[in-house]
């Protein structure tokens, strides 16, 4: 059978085809986690691209799963030159808007870190458990690759210094909650790790009463300390999922106390203490500015922890222009 995809238009020009590589290779991994191995090809109906491939009949639940595709706007079956929409919607546990209603200089794209969250799912050995994974995201800022993984049903923890994004994120999305009438509760905590205080928001909620009642829940996490104080945080719980936008450039260079870090300084540090934050299977997405950091030396260093790089064609040439000074790649990989 021949389905084909109709990929959302980004209102960025220039940014459209770096959309549509991105889209290959984030429905390369989702259909791959289906087992389902096949050449993508991007076709034209006009002003529209559409991802098409051939495979098996897929079954509702699996185009309900693809269905939640960070830039799918149609699903459709091919028959020669027609096409016959699909009568499928993606399933998301809050509101679509979630990740994309708060604003604020320099946000990373909702729309890519869906892309980002999807495609390491899919990667994980979890993309298909029954019950809710975990995301960590330990330089979470304001929360969007959490709020983003929170569409999927998933719980998140998220570990930053900026005290004050942490405060917006966690004032917004308690907004969220109530305007959105989610049963939910906020509870102030304080973690003590080698002697030192980690503050966090605990933010734990339903979409009803009656869910809540029978322990149909997710959690959000917010926590202000180190990085390197994930695996700590995550004792009880270890993650499925790890996402983390690494800072672009000198103006948001990583820090430890007052002392600037090099990039590959502060990613030797972290990643050994992020793997320990996760569980065995589970899959990270790092997004990155490659005018700062080569490609090259993070996959090194992520060989070097004990990750195994993600090493395919149809993702191998993700980078892309963000703006003058940065130009941003990914990489993914995963925790054997």
């Amino acid at each position: 059978m021949v389905y084909s995809f109709q990929l959302w238009r980004h209102p960025n020009i220039h940014y459209q085809e770096a959309v549509q590589r991105l889209s290959r290779c984030e429905l390369f991994c989702m259909l791959r986690s289906l087992f389902i191995k096949t050449d993508i090809r991007q076709e034209t109906v006009g002003s529209a691209v559409f991802l098409t491939f051939e495979c098996r009949p897929l079954s509702d639940h699996e185009l309900t799963y693809l269905a939640g595709h960070s830039c799918v706007t149609l699903l459709a079956e091919k028959e020669g030159a027609f096409l016959r929409p699909l009568p499928v919607s993606p399933f998301f546990y809050v509101p679509e808007e979630l990740p994309e209603v708060l604003k604020y200089k320099g946000k990373t794209n909702a729309t890519f870190m869906r892309m980002m969250f999807n495609t390491a799912l899919s990667l994980s050995s979890f993309a298909h458990t029954d019950a809710p994974v975990t995301v960590l995201d330990p330089l979470c800022g304001r929360g969007t690759g959490l709020f983003c993984g929170l569409l999927s049903g998933a719980n998140g923890v998220g570990l930053d210094v900026d005290a004050r994004d942490l405060k917006e994120a966690s004032d917004y999305f308690s907004r969220f909650l109530k305007l959105n009438r989610f049963k939910h509760t906020l509870s102030e905590v304080s973690e003590t790790i080698r002697g030192q205080a980690v503050p966090g928001r605990v933010f734990r909620f339903s979409s009803s009463k009656e869910a809540y009642a029978r322990g149909d829940v997710r959690s959000l996490s917010f926590f202000q300390g180190d990085t390197a104080l994930a695996p700590s945080l995550l004792k009880k719980q270890k993650a499925h999922v790890l996402l983390a936008d690494l800072p672009y450039g000198i103006q948001h260079a990583p820090q430890s106390g007052s002392r600037i870090e090099s990039f590959e300084a502060v990613l030797a540090r972290a990643l050994p203490a992020w793997k320990k934050a996760l569980l065995p299977g589970a899959a990270l997405a790092l997004s990155f500015n490659d005018l700062t950091l080569r490609p090259d030396k993070l996959r090194s260093i992520l060989t070097d922890v004990g990750f195994a790089p993600l090493d395919e064609p149809e993702c191998s040439d993700l980078s892309h222009p963000v703006e003058q000074a940065v130009h941003r790649d990914l990489v993914f990989a995963t925790l054997p």
